[in-house]
């Protein structure tokens, strides 16, 4: 059984939809052979990201810059997943009021610097809320989990 974490900052109705359409996208029915761990980012420890097979972070954008929590994360995780996740397949979101570029920015360093592996596209969410931004949220969660699944990621 493979695991995909999934760490998510949804401290609104709206970015909770978000990540709950992730999570059932991950959880299709179809695919068995992923377990899908959902941690809010307070809970998340270095050994849930050394433990999974795959990572999706979910952020708002806030002051143009990732959520200070998501940040946390990243804070608390960098040096014990240093070396020991370089090729982690990984993939984020942001809810961003404005253009996200910011945020998307500074995931991209983090990332590089442990030398994860992203594999979709990000999914940047703009402007003002949009219900296609719950279904764009389940089909990445889908594509994540039926590819580590399958073996693609």
């Amino acid at each position: 059984m493979k695991r995909l974490l999934v760490c998510a900052h949804a401290p609104s109705l709206n970015t909770a939809r978000m990540r709950e359409a992730l999570v059932k996208g991950a959880r299709h029915p179809d695919i068995g052979g992923v377990e899908v761990v959902v941690k809010a980012p307070l809970d998340t420890q270095p050994d849930d990201i050394l433990s999974c097979d795959a990572i999706v972070i979910g952020t708002t954008e806030n002051l143009g810059y990732m959520a200070g929590l998501i940040k946390d994360v990243f804070d608390r995780c960098y040096y014990e997943c240093l070396e020991k996740t370089e090729g982690l397949p990984f993939a984020f979101y942001v809810r961003a009021g404005h253009d996200g570029t910011g945020t998307h920015r500074a995931i991209e360093s983090i990332t590089t610097g442990l030398r994860w592996r992203l594999v979709q596209e990000p999914l940047i969410c703009r402007g003002e809320f949009q219900e296609e931004f719950v279904d764009q949220c389940q089909r990445l969660g889908l594509s994540m989990a039926a590819s580590l699944e399958a073996g693609i990621i």
